[in-house]
């Protein structure tokens, strides 16, 4: 169908478009100027209309649950570092409860330039599908997807289609797919884009991608037969070609920015080089125990080295090029770089690899006990081929390796395979049966940890004769939620132990609330400054996702002039926010503080809170909790690991000299360092639940909705649950 496209103003298309792929209605609707104020755009508009088309009783694979792309009105503006962000929002297949995704490249930009605010689409589609959305014809078609299972096969065959159409490779973004988000409940999105910068045999320029990965919305996208989404479009010209209010202040924004980031990040976290897998070093340190090993139960190792960023940035990433996922960007921390597959029906090839990221490198290094970065850069690529979440799959396989280990699972139980630390045959063999589900145990392990647990404990209990060993098994599943933990090891961080329990609703992910490595920094030393980080810092990280921006040259690039700064939290970063600001007034012509701009983000953040209300029930506060394991040691052996940090801990927990705690039985002073850190962290979050305005069950009150101006946005479903649960 044709469609009328209109100039961008303060950011916005002030369009929504949806599709209805059972009926093939296609819609270019308004946006309603009221609810685009309100919930300002990204995460906060597409949770606002997942509210609206679901209720309590609505699955993830239910035809009516829709799957939205959203951007937000600072994203694509290439004048400031990192505005490449979009947010893709559904119910999640893993969790039951809305599922959050962010994530990089082009499309979000694209999706805006071409017109549109919000892509909304629900139904199932009969056959595999391609929706194009094609800006220079002004028209939206859904077509037949070529029937290929594998991402970047799949990738070639689309960019050859249109190539042949006419079209210029840097006009061509799409998201796609694979093979394993259909065969798992954890499906990742490819968002795909092209780097004209980076020289490719001789010649410049390939497709790179960006993932969606977390709550398993790439299972949502298949499910409804979608293979692809495609815009066509292309950068806006012309004096303010954004719409803002003060093009000038936009402009002198970023310049602001760029020059923070060129002058910090080379003699800091030098993300330019080493990506995000820079981090590696900082959370393997002996004083803070954050790098997870061997499935959380170890915090640091002498062999992270090998996996660390300076190693993949001085021998494995190519760094030719920008390494920006969108134009403007100073940062260049999109890493990547050309690996030999060993394994999978392409071995002996070598491909491109984008990443990894430092979860990845996490993930799929020391919290397997691998300690080869090729072997890191080849599971990446299998989980983007196939389509599935890189963290998920890490995190699923290193708890059936610890199940290996203490012999709740053997070869019997699994057809003669065992999947042991620091095995990479087993390990690759492992993804490739997760995305095809070839054998039960994989089957069982691609619908999810909770399903792996019950499944685990049956096999145990059925082998030994053994009562069921599920409580064990839950103390070392990293899950919150249904969701795998990301990756960071959190004994010495009640902050980041809370913001995986409570501060991050779509389960236990560091999107919302990654307080880990200030916390380690000393920045929060009371228990008063713990809670009250569990409200601000989510308000500018899931604020940033509203406004289509990425965290990084906020979070990772830490402005001088903050640290001259009296009476606040330096570490939020204060004098960069103020650039922020700057960006956010230039371009919707407000005039607020960096406060009262992420302020509006909890209208969302209670809204997301409501949602898992409709799922959870009166039992909403008994899910934010996290495993025995990512609280403290889980067994006397791994107390005796960390001995010394944990003996004076306890010394100052009793308030008795540290010679006689050595003395005390390591079991004793286990269970008594459990306790404590266990009690620290419920009063951490009833103290959290307070200061939202949240009932002690984790429930909004009221008064609190209506404070805030969502109580007239829910539904009257919301409305009356939200009035019983608080009676």
């Amino acid at each position: 169908m044709k469609y009328t496209k209109m100039p961008l103003i303060h950011g916005y298309a002030n369009q929504i478009l949806t599709i209805d792929l059972e009926s093939g209605k296609i819609n270019p609707q308004p946006l309603d100027e009221q609810i685009r104020d309100f919930f300002i755009g990204g995460r906060g508009l597409g949770l606002y209309l997942l509210h609206k088309k679901i209720n309590a009783k609505t699955k993830a694979d239910d035809a009516e649950n829709p799957l939205i792309f959203s951007p937000g009105p600072l994203g694509g503006i290439p004048q400031f570092p990192g505005t490449s962000k979009c947010m893709a929002i559904s119910l999640s297949p893993l969790t039951h409860i809305p599922g959050v995704s962010n994530f990089g490249g082009h499309f979000g930009a694209y999706l805006k330039y071409a017109g549109f605010d919000a892509l909304q689409i629900t139904g199932i589609s009969a056959t595999n599908a391609m929706i194009v959305i094609d800006d220079f014809k002004n028209e939206i078609y859904i077509t037949a997807a070529p029937a290929i299972d594998h991402v970047f096969d799949l990738e070639r065959a689309i960019v050859e289609k249109f190539l042949q159409e006419g079209h210029e490779k840097k006009d061509i973004v799409f998201l796609t797919t694979g093979i394993g988000a259909a065969n798992t409940i954890y499906g990742c999105i490819n968002s795909h884009y092209y780097d004209a910068a980076k020289p490719v045999d001789g010649t410049k320029g390939l497709f790179r991608t960006k993932q969606a990965g977390r709550t398993g919305l790439g299972t949502v996208m298949i499910n409804k037969n979608i293979r692809a989404i495609v815009v066509l479009s292309g950068f806006p010209h012309g004096e303010n070609p954004y719409g803002a209010a003060d093009w000038e202040k936009v402009k002198q924004s970023g310049t602001k920015l760029h020059k923070v980031v060129k002058e910090v990040d080379p003699q800091s976290l030098k993300m330019y080089r080493k990506g995000s897998a820079g981090l590696i070093a900082f959370m393997n340190k002996d004083d803070y125990q954050s790098l997870p090993v061997n499935n959380y139960q170890y915090g640091s190792d002498p062999r992270a080295g090998q996996i660390c960023g300076k190693n993949f940035a001085e021998h494995l990433f190519d760094h030719r090029g920008m390494d920006g996922c969108f134009p403007g960007c100073n940062l260049r921390c999109t890493k990547g770089g050309w690996v030999t597959l060993v394994s999978g029906e392409r071995k002996g090839n070598k491909v491109w690899v984008d990443g990894p990221e430092y979860e990845t490198a996490a993930g799929f290094g020391s919290n397997l006990g691998m300690w080869n970065p090729e072997f890191i850069m080849e599971a990446n690529w299998h989980c983007d081929n196939y389509g599935i979440d890189t963290i998920t799959t890490a995190v699923i396989m290193a708890f059936v390796m610890e199940c290996y280990q203490r012999a709740y699972l053997t070869k019997e139980d699994t057809d003669d395979f065992e999947l042991k630390w620091g095995d990479e045959q087993a390990a690759l063999q492992f993804i490739h049966d997760l995305a095809y589900r070839k054998t039960a145990l994989t089957s069982i392990a691609g619908l999810g940890m909770t399903e792996l647990i019950n499944w685990i404990g049956k096999r145990y209990s059925d082998r030994t004769g053994k009562s069921n060993p599920r409580k064990e098994l839950e103390q070392f599943a990293m899950q919150t939620k249904g969701l795998p933990f990301s990756l960071y090891r959190t004994h010495r961080s009640l902050s980041m132990q809370a913001s995986y329990a409570a501060a991050s609703d779509i389960g236990a992910h560091h999107a919302a609330a990654w307080l880990v490595k200030v916390d380690l920094l000393g920045a929060f030393p009371t228990f008063e400054a713990k809670a009250q980080a569990l409200i601000t810092y989510p308000r500018v990280r899931l604020g940033n996702d509203n406004l289509g921006l990425c965290k990084l040259p906020w979070v990772d690039v830490f402005n001088p002039d903050s640290g001259n700064r009296k009476n606040t939290d330096i570490y939020i970063n204060p004098a960069s926010q103020e650039i922020y600001a700057d960006f956010y007034n230039g371009m919707l012509g407000t005039n607020m503080t960096w406060e009262q701009i992420f302020e509006q983000t909890d209208r969302d953040i209670n809204l997301q809170r409501i949602m898992n209300m409709m799922a959870y029930e009166r039992t909403t506060g008994e899910h934010d909790w996290i495993p025995d394991r990512a609280i403290g040691p889980t067994e006397d052996a791994l107390y005796e690991k960390e001995k010394d940090y944990n003996d004076g801990q306890l010394s100052s927990i009793l308030n008795k000299p540290l010679d006689e705690i050595q003395k005390m039985p390591t079991f004793e002073k286990r269970i008594i360092l459990m306790k404590h850190r266990k009690e620290e962290l419920k009063k951490l979050i009833g103290v959290y639940y307070a200061q939202r305005g949240w009932n002690t069950a984790g429930i909004p009150k009221v008064e609190t909705l209506k404070k805030i101006g969502l109580w007239n946005y829910l539904s009257d479903e919301a409305r009356a649950k939200v009035t019983v649960m608080n009676e």
